[in-house]
């Protein structure tokens, strides 16, 4: 079994959520007292947060960078990165390391092309939803039709995110306001719904919406079992 290299605290509660994933999804697949063999190194998610805010993505790229060499130098066989929004530092991670990346956008790109979709709505922070760096992975690479929120729905979101949801705040009138928005993305056409952000399915289950939801922090962490597992 390889060893998964995770960057995690972005934020912890998601990261507990990698590691909880991780270990059941291995111990399904291969039974008895198993468990995924696993390093978290875990950064500081305010100082992450103060410089998303002031747009200075030189300093989060080195943070990453910096995070993923000291788990290559751990021992780590490959990286993953346990959030979406990050992701944005994914070619810098990829170009300074001599391991492999598992990049979330690719793991879930390959779910929903699996499941025979082609139109697929996309919530997330508002870095995830407007930039291209997740939807051009889902179009390029698998082909996708992607569709996000209208503005005012991007910023309801990405609100409840940083201002709930990493705060470990689940709040019953955020759920139906989510739960509102998929709505109208699926009179738009979406077949399914990417949670395209590690916290969303802390609030929004399957049965919640009427489409498809999938779950970027559970395809993540499997996909990286999995890939542990291919030896």
């Amino acid at each position: 079994m390889k060893t998964i290299g995770l960057i995690g605290g972005m934020s912890w509660e998601s990261s507990a959520m990698y590691y909880q994933i991780m270990n059941t999804y291995t111990k399904n697949m291969l039974g008895g007292l198993h468990s995924s063999r696993s390093i978290l190194l875990t950064v500081d998610f305010a100082e992450i947060e103060k410089l998303q805010r002031q747009g200075d993505w030189e300093t989060l790229n080195e943070l990453m960078v910096d995070a993923a060499k000291q788990l290559e130098n751990a021992g780590a066989d490959f990286i993953v990165l346990c959030t979406n929004t990050m992701h944005l530092t994914s070619p810098e991670i990829i170009s300074n390391v001599s391991i492999p990346f598992l990049h979330i956008a690719t793991a879930t790109g390959e779910k929903i092309k699996a499941s025979g979709l082609q139109k697929i709505a996309l919530l997330g922070t508002k870095f995830t939803m407007e930039k291209d760096f997740y939807k051009n992975t889902l179009q390029q690479d698998f082909g996708l039709d992607v569709i996000i929120p209208n503005e005012t729905d991007r910023e309801i979101v990405h609100n409840i995110i940083y201002k709930e949801l990493v705060v470990g705040n689940l709040v019953d009138e955020s759920r139906e306001t989510l739960k509102k928005i998929i709505k109208t993305l699926e009179k738009q056409g979406a077949q399914g719904v990417i949670l395209g952000c590690t916290e969303l399915p802390l609030l929004i289950k399957p049965d919640d919406v009427d489409i498809f939801v999938f779950d970027t922090t559970k395809i993540h962490a499997e996909r990286a079992v999995e890939l542990a597992l291919n030896n």
